[in-house]
């Protein structure tokens, strides 16, 4: 495979998004498939960012969602998920994150979040509960906590949200599939794949973006 990315995967995303978590599987196979020759860069993206009203996890309409939608996903992608007894905000959570991303942690601990919510029920929004999952991925607690206290990477998160909505995001997952140009020549538009897209959407993209074939390095 190409030492350098030749394709690039820009994905909007939610920790407390069943179907951004949905999507995860499908992420990896386009790893697996192009290795070193694509680059997955994961974006913040605050489906309920204060003051806006958290969802009830009780409530008939997310009981509905899950037994109807979720539940069948994640068994066709391979995924056990839970129905969270909490609905936490999750911008601490993606702050985390990329304080992670600094140490070269930043798979890891995204994985981590995903799970702790969505197979354990942790509430992701308490900064007990972040410590205590970074620190299982090899994150300083200390560090960490010092980080969020002083809102460190906040600003990170709202400048990912602020180009989303720019690019017209209105629900996650939301993915950019986007190549350079050949030298001398304009690349291709950028190609958008909305929701919980299957790894044929994503492939469809690639040859859109590739008519000659995606160049094996």
């Amino acid at each position: 495979m190409a030492s350098t990315p030749t394709l690039f995967v820009d994905v909007w995303s939610d920790f407390v998004c069943p179907f951004c978590y949905l999507e995860t599987p499908v992420i990896d196979q386009l790893r697996n498939a192009y290795g070193d020759a694509v680059e997955i860069r994961w974006h913040a993206f605050e489906l309920r960012p204060e003051p806006t009203a958290l969802l009830d996890p009780n409530s008939d309409a997310i009981a509905d969602s899950w037994e109807n939608s979720v539940q069948p996903l994640a068994a066709e992608r391979g995924l056990t998920m839970r129905l969270p007894p909490v609905a936490p905000r999750s911008r601490k959570a993606f702050e985390t994150a990329m304080f992670a991303r600094e140490s070269g942690r930043f798979e890891v601990v995204h994985r981590a979040l995903f799970k702790a919510y969505f197979e354990e029920g942790i509430d992701i929004g308490d900064t007990d509960a972040l410590l205590d999952i970074a620190a299982t991925c090899g994150i300083d607690p200390e560090m960490l906590e010092e980080a969020l206290d002083e809102g460190t990477y906040t600003d990170l998160v709202i400048e990912d949200e602020e180009f989303a909505t720019k690019l017209g995001v209105s629900g996650v997952p939301f993915a950019v599939l986007s190549r350079e140009g050949a030298p001398g020549a304009e690349p291709p538009p950028p190609i958008a794949l909305r929701g919980a897209a299957p790894i044929q959407h994503f492939e469809a993209a690639i040859e859109r973006l590739f008519p000659d074939g995606f160049p094996a390095g």
